[in-house]
């Protein structure tokens, strides 16, 4: 493969991963909402969280940009289970403790009002992206000597708990012989199953694909392309086998919904377009600029191909001061030469 490993690092630095000044804005949402929960909670007399757990693409660090701030956030209230009790003290639904935080939510600082989902409560922004907020209940077994945790689901509560899979994803992740590399693969992936509008209601969710990663990631030292390749070929013949994917920490269940699953064959395909967009940067006579376009076909982007000229404009301009210079230089040497012959000269 003719190497583009410097240009594919360059596309994820520049144009897939969330910049620093991004990411410190989304901690400051993600805090205030906080703030928000606790202070009206406490003023309509309601049990407040003893934490807040962020979780998801937030905690794993694998946020996209996105030119339309299609951004989710994903913060996790736990609250003990006995304070989680209704006015008349019944134990509070799943349901009950998801309006609970709806309501404390509503403040009126929201344009469109916060909404009860099937498993968190949504916080919507102008801007367009929005805020998930899952509620867990801590519960103790004494008897058994465990403590676990329970998400307010629309099913009822069920056992479940964010910090597992965070857990599960930095184990697997430190666990390879390249823990950035994998991380990297992880946002190019995410951001190919994103480029295209169209694709984005009918692909994998950002967690299956990085439960799938997790079962086919191949290394390639240094080479960022090479490894997105070789990870994608992997990928595609472990669906091509099933479309099932498990989920990575809660036992016989699994993210996808049937076999073949719609979104999963969907991951797939796009997968296989991808290959044969590449397939010529193997050709023996494909040069740089060639293959370049290939990996903006795979991304539907001119980010490759600008580079390509930026680098040609580039040199260009810095070569052609080096021309000049060196005219000038034969010019001068050329006149003293002349003058010297005629035997003229301030001191001749």
């Amino acid at each position: 493969m003719i190497d583009c490993g410097a240009d594919v690092k360059a596309f994820h630095d520049e144009k897939v991963t969330l910049p620093g000044s991004e990411q410190d804005k989304m901690k400051d949402r993600r805090n205030s909402n906080r703030d928000r929960l606790k202070r009206n909670l406490e003023k309509d007399e309601k049990p407040t969280p003893y934490e807040h757990v962020s979780q998801g693409s937030y905690r794993m660090k694998t946020m996209l940009r996105d030119e339309n701030n299609d951004y989710d956030i994903d913060d996790g209230a736990y609250f003990k289970k006995g304070v989680l009790v209704g006015d008349r003290g019944a134990e509070m639904s799943s349901l009950d403790a998801r309006k609970m935080v709806r309501d404390a939510m509503d403040d009126g600082s929201f344009k469109t009002p916060p909404e009860v989902k099937a498993n968190c409560v949504r916080i919507h922004y102008s801007e367009g992206y929005h805020v998930d907020i899952p509620v867990y209940r801590q519960i103790v077994d004494e008897d058994a000597d465990e403590t676990y945790y329970e998400l307010a689901a629309s099913s009822g509560w069920k056992r479940s708990d964010a910090r597992d899979v965070t857990k599960w994803y930095e184990e697997k992740r430190t666990g390879t012989s390249d823990a950035n590399q994998f991380r990297r693969l992880n946002r190019y992936l995410k951001k190919h199953a994103r480029s295209r509008a169209s694709w984005k209601s009918r692909n994998l969710s950002g967690f299956a694909i990085t439960a799938l990663l997790a079962e086919t990631f191949v290394l390639s030292p240094d080479r960022d392309d090479i490894a997105l390749y070789r990870t994608m070929e992997a990928m595609k013949r472990r669906l091509d086998g099933n479309t099932v994917i498990d989920h990575p920490v809660t036992p016989n269940e699994t993210i996808t919904t049937d076999d073949p699953d719609a979104k999963a064959r969907f991951f797939r395909d796009k997968l296989k377009e991808a290959l044969d967009h590449l397939a010529p940067v193997y050709a023996d006579d494909c040069d740089r600029e060639s293959a370049l376009k290939c990996w903006d076909r795979v991304f539907d982007t001119n980010f490759f191909s600008k580079r390509y000229e930026d680098e040609k404009e580039k040199s260009a301009s810095m070569s052609a001061p080096a021309i000049g210079s060196a005219a000038i230089l034969g010019s001068t040497a050329a006149a003293a030469s002349s003058v010297s012959a005629r035997g003229g000269g301030r001191h001749a």
